[in-house]
């Protein structure tokens, strides 16, 4: 009883639920009945019909009927108001049996109507970094449009590229489980790596599950959206290309280093002796995805990063309709730095390095902002060669450098989702929009806590 009638249930009357006009289309109808019923009572008390003495108590006669009215009025608003929130929660039993019963139906409904109105966000990069982000920027809007690249071409997702032909499905199965508004059981599945079995050793479930849905759509981007309906995805993920592109580096050695999960290998083999130069695709000129290309140009606020900077990042700013998007979207961007320096890709690399090579393929003037880690400690990481990434004073080019405690306090080489996603939504919102309005400001703490 202490869960029913609380301050959380003024919410039905929210702005924007749509519940208030059949609340009170219902109330009408039972006002109507009430009145059809007084009609029939009265007729048959004029006709002689006399009740049971119990009812003079029962209808509370022996107090004026003013307060008597009130008193009957009281009481059939809290059996409405009871039995619809009891009704709710025995149909979301049956229809959605696997929902956090901690949360009241009210604040489930509030946050979807608040989320479908939040910014049209696009997240662009790939791997463990886009994943984070992705997975706290869901608790801000559903408007989210995550587009990843498609050049990895190392474990599972290498295995199956070349043996099926098909586009590496691993960033994308991140961004699934990422964004995946399903039951934890499920995503937790979607995630599970086989550790054993000749053929299956080192697969995931959901790179296999993706691979079977193409099979079964017949093509991959039916795979993608099939897969996130059945996972209840918040939002969509976009490959960048759907070519068969193919990532290379060249290095400070003069050598070339051809495919995305040897780049990185090679140069840890070499230690600090080469460094990259420039990465490009084969094909050189991928067409971009239309319905990516779409997104950026609509898009209220795009994120580059974080992710490996080069093997991440870059290749779909490499896809020339991407970065033509980028340039000509009226919408702020910024670039989500890394935590952490990779060895191999960006060892010794401080926050001006990063964003010199973002600039370098992007051009100058597009990134607004770059949003850098100032959590940094004396604590030495315990990846070899892994430091953490320094900020070097104030970028030039017009970039406003924002600050903000980002990292993780399990894992310092990368971010904390729900760090990152306040510090992005607040630079959102500061950006010619003054503060959050308040009634997302109480939502956006509810999911803080």
């Amino acid at each position: 009883m202490n869960r029913i009638f609380t301050f959380d249930h003024l919410k039905w009357l929210y702005p924007g639920m749509h519940i208030k006009r059949w609340l009170g289309l219902m109330v009408i109808g039972v006002a109507i009945l009430a009145f059809g019923f007084s009609f029939i009572v009265r007729e048959a008390y004029l006709e002689g019909f006399r009740l049971p003495d119990f009812m003079y108590y029962v209808t509370l006669q022996f107090i004026p009927r003013a307060l008597r009215g009130a008193l009957f009025m009281s009481g059939a608003v809290a059996l409405v108001v009871y039995s619809i929130i009891k009704l709710n929660q025995s149909l979301i039993s049956v229809l959605a049996p696997n929902r956090d019963t901690s949360e009241s139906l009210v604040n489930t409904i509030y946050a979807h109507r608040f989320l479908g109105r939040g910014p049209k966000i696009v997240a662009i990069g790939g791997g463990t970094g886009l994943a984070t982000l992705l997975r706290g920027l869901k608790e801000y809007t559903t408007n989210l449009t995550a587009v990843v690249t498609v050049a990895d071409d190392g474990g599972s997702s290498g295995v199956l590229r070349r043996e099926l032909g098909v586009l590496p499905p691993g960033d994308v199965r991140n961004c699934i489980a990422a964004l995946a508004d399903a039951e934890p059981l499920v995503t937790k599945l979607f995630q599970y790596r086989f550790d054993e079995g000749t053929g299956l050793a080192g697969h995931s479930f959901g790179n296999l599950f993706i691979v079977a849905m193409e099979g079964v759509v017949g093509n991959f981007e039916d795979a993608i959206r099939q897969t996130s309906r059945v996972l209840a995805v918040r939002g969509q993920i976009i490959p960048s290309t759907l070519d068969d592109v193919t990532l290379n580096a060249s290095t400070t050695d003069e050598r070339t280093i051809r495919g995305e999960s040897n780049i990185t290998a090679d140069l840890k083999r070499n230690g600090h002796d080469a460094r990259i130069t420039q990465v490009y695709l084969d094909p050189l000129d991928p067409p971009a995805h239309p319905e990516a290309v779409r997104a950026i140009l609509d898009a209220d606020l795009i994120v580059l990063g974080p992710g490996s900077l080069y093997t991440s990042v870059m290749p779909n700013l490499l896809v020339q309709g991407i970065r033509r998007a980028l340039v000509a979207s009226p919408a702020p961007m910024i670039y989500a730095c890394n935590v952490a320096t990779q060895h191999g890709e960006t060892d010794g690399f401080s926050v001006r390095d990063h964003v010199e090579v973002i600039e370098s393929h992007l051009g100058k003037g597009v990134i607004g902002h770059v949003l850098a880690n100032d959590n940094l400690t004396d604590e030495a990481l315990r990846a070899e060669f892994s430091q953490p990434v320094a900020m070097d004073g104030d970028i030039n080019n017009g970039i406003r450098l924002v600050r903000s405690d980002v990292v993780s306090e399990e894992n310092r080489y990368h971010h904390d989702s729900v760090k990152l996603a306040r510090a992005v939504m607040n630079i959102y919102y500061e950006n010619d929009r003054g503060s959050l309005p308040e009634p997302e400001k109480s939502l956006v703490s509810a999911f803080d806590k």
